[in-house]
């Protein structure tokens, strides 16, 4: 069974909201992008735990060969830790100067897995921790006319079916779909594992598979977006702490009070 997981490179989300906090994050002239270089780059977290959910089957014997593609990306480290955790194939899809909105990405990998030979699994992350949006996985299933199963914390595929808990705000639900299907991966699936050293070691003498848009059959229509991003801005970080005086009872009874003027409670 072929897997691709869709894994995207964003910056360390840890780090923006520590330049955040701090006042030190800017946007450059054009109003777009970070003007910090420093921040590091690192495979998408959501899309990491879609790596997990393939090694977990393999784990539990299922016979998989797992291809993780990226898009666009600076770098390749992200795609070297997929290969350090056991990927049998990583591909960068280059953009050069292209900038692709996510109904182009979509278009990009959609056409990468129907020319490679297609899959019977594709998994990507619920949604990317830079952008939040989570459309990129619907917009696959439909540009490769398969069923799109999100937010799921287990995976199982078998005799040509897939079977999936979704995580909802009322519990788990359990749904089927026919193969091949697309599946989002949430964080309630689990921690992923670390790679071993001797296993990063490995990974950093190997080179992804580097494949061009001009390597894909899509014309000029499929990647011209459809979204146009005109302007990000940091938002000025404000807080206020106000002290309440008295004994426990008493600072109990002027919160109460407190937070119903607010119409807090």
């Amino acid at each position: 069974m072929r897997i691709v997981v869709c894994a995207k490179e964003v910056f360390d989300p840890d780090a923006v909201n520590n330049y955040a906090l701090e006042g030190r994050l800017a946007i450059g002239d054009d109003g777009k992008t970070f003007t910090q270089t420093s921040i590091p780059r690192l495979m998408n977290a959501y899309d990491e735990q879609a790596v997990e959910a393939v090694l977990r089957l393999r784990d539990a014997g299922q016979d998989v060969t797992l291809s993780v593609v990226s898009v666009g990306s600076q770098n390749t480290d992200h795609l070297k830790h997929a290969l350090s955790l056991g990927a049998n194939e990583v591909v960068e899809i280059e953009t050069g100067d292209t900038t692709l909105d996510y109904h182009a990405v979509a278009q990009v990998l959609a056409a990468y897995i129907k020319n490679s030979g297609g899959a019977e699994l594709v998994l990507c992350g619920r949604q990317a921790s830079d952008d939040d949006q989570g459309i990129v996985p619907a917009l696959i299933g439909e540009h490769l006319d398969m069923p799109v199963v999100t937010i799921a914390r287990d995976v199982q595929p078998a005799d040509g079916k897939v079977k999936v808990i979704r995580v909802t705000p009322d519990g788990d639900e359990v749904v089927e779909a026919a193969l091949p299907a697309v599946v989002t991966i949430s964080n309630e699936l689990g921690e992923p594992r670390y790679p071993t050293m001797q296993a990063k070691m490995k990974a950093r003498k190997q080179k992804p598979t580097v494949v061009a848009l001009g390597d894909l059959p899509l014309d000029a229509a499929a990647l011209a977006p459809k979204v146009e991003l005109t302007k990000q801005f940091v938002p000025e970080v404000h807080g206020a702490c106000q002290m309440i005086e008295g004994d426990a009872a008493t600072a109990a009874a002027s919160l109460i009070v407190k937070l119903k003027q607010d119409a807090v409670i």
